[in-house]
């Protein structure tokens, strides 16, 4: 029987993904432990995006098992153990600022201790609270994106390019998120192109390179 207690926060084993049956990315082996960052990296059409979506659970592996703290990764386990941070904002044009990250905190719970507008204030959006979502700029949204992740009581984050449409204020407000949400025992995978030093937190590498990885 498998040690919760001693096994990686998340282990992939044989990962291995096609499309059209032309391989993307794999056969992947790797895990993160809990206080670790795994750094993702590679160039365009690597498979960084699609790993993460795989490990997410919003596509479907073609080889391979994922494992959560030892256990198979079930849709409801993945639900309760994971936090995804695309390219897309996942923001409601319509509602504020603050309605969506009450709603999102409905659809998904919160930190404990911790406040939709205390997350605001932390990623620099205090004050933007009543401003509707579509009027924010790219690195505004990405702010509430960011906001959203802390607030979330996953363990692990999946980060895909969190450092896009940021600036250097921005790009250190991540790497502080970071850091905390690891010294809180939570892990974190990042996707990068190379661009940006990684986060100044314990990390492993895996380097994607299209048809295949290497870690």
């Amino acid at each position: 029987m498998t040690d919760a207690a001693h096994s990686p926060l998340l282990a992939a084993h044989g990962l291995a993904f096609a499309r059209n049956e032309e391989p993307v990315f794999g056969p992947l082996d790797f895990a993160v432990d809990a206080g670790e960052a795994l750094l993702v990296q590679g160039g365009n059409g690597s498979g960084k995006t699609t790993l993460l979506r795989v490990l997410a659970g919003l596509l479907r592996a073609d080889a391979g098992r994922i494992e959560i703290q030892g256990r198979p990764a079930a849709p409801a386990l993945r639900a309760h153990a994971i936090a995804y941070l695309g390219h897309l904002p996942a923001l409601k044009g319509e509602l504020s600022v603050l309605e969506n990250l009450e709603f999102l905190c409905g659809l998904h719970g919160r930190r404990p201790n911790q406040s939709p507008a205390g997350a605001l204030a932390i990623t620099g959006m205090a004050g933007y609270e009543d401003a509707p979502a579509r009027q924010l700029s790219a690195g505004q949204k990405k702010r509430v994106s960011l906001a959203r992740m802390w607030l979330a009581p996953a363990p692990l984050w999946l980060l895909d390019e969190p450092y896009a449409n940021l600036d250097l204020d921005g790009i250190n407000l991540v790497n502080r998120m970071i850091s905390a949400h690891l010294r809180d025992g939570g892990a974190t995978l990042v996707t990068t192109h190379g661009a940006y030093a990684a986060p100044p937190v314990r990390t492993r590498m895996l380097e994607m390179r299209n048809p295949g990885a290497i870690a």
